[in-house]
């Protein structure tokens, strides 16, 4: 047989596709309400695309309260670098939707379109990501990070001890898996 080619599609998941079967088994309200939470998501991934772009660009949007406006007008205030992968090893590693260091600060700043609460603990990831690829001590520095969500701004300086667990952590549990591939 020879099959119909869809080379524009490779790659690519549909909405009602077979590797989220899940679908099959919801009724008409269900299939709503995921299919806002898809359209969601992918406005969100529009939005930190935008961000990014207007970050690298040195485009400030207009002064206001809104979230987006906050986020970009912030990351090119502090001359951050926008989605910048941060890596440990092939089983830890992340992109942090803004950082800088300078001055001996470290600033992550993470964009949040949705509306389910967010948790500082993935900045502090990024913090520790970035302590252990550069080689920096979280006890030299100072920390800094924000999440912007809602119209608005949340802030914290994690302690080192904090940042130094979560490395501890990574590295930890890097051997683990690392192991347990061997093992297969």
């Amino acid at each position: 047989m020879i099959f119909n080619s869809h080379s524009n599609l490779e790659g690519q998941h549909a909405f009602l596709g077979a590797s989220k079967y899940h679908w099959i088994n919801y009724d008409q309200d269900k299939l709503k309400e995921a299919y806002s939470k898809f359209e969601a998501a992918q406005r969100g991934t529009e939005l930190h695309e935008f961000a990014a772009t207007c970050i690298k660009l040195g485009q400030k949007l207009p002064r206001s309260k809104k979230t987006l406006n906050m986020y970009v007008n912030d990351g090119i205030g502090f001359r951050m670098t926008p989605e910048q992968v941060l890596y440990y090893s092939d089983n830890c590693f992340g992109t942090a939707d803004c950082i800088s260091f300078r001055d001996n600060t470290l600033r992550v700043h993470d964009y949040k379109s949705g509306v389910v609460p967010a948790h500082m603990e993935q900045l502090f990831v990024y913090c520790a990501l970035f302590c252990l690829e550069y080689r920096i001590k979280p006890e030299d520095i100072l920390i800094e990070t924000r999440i912007y969500q809602s119209d608005d701004v949340l802030v914290a300086n994690p302690e080192p001890a904090i940042i130094r667990n979560i490395m501890e952590k990574i590295k930890s549990f890097d051997k683990i898996i690392n192991k347990l591939k061997t093992e297969v």
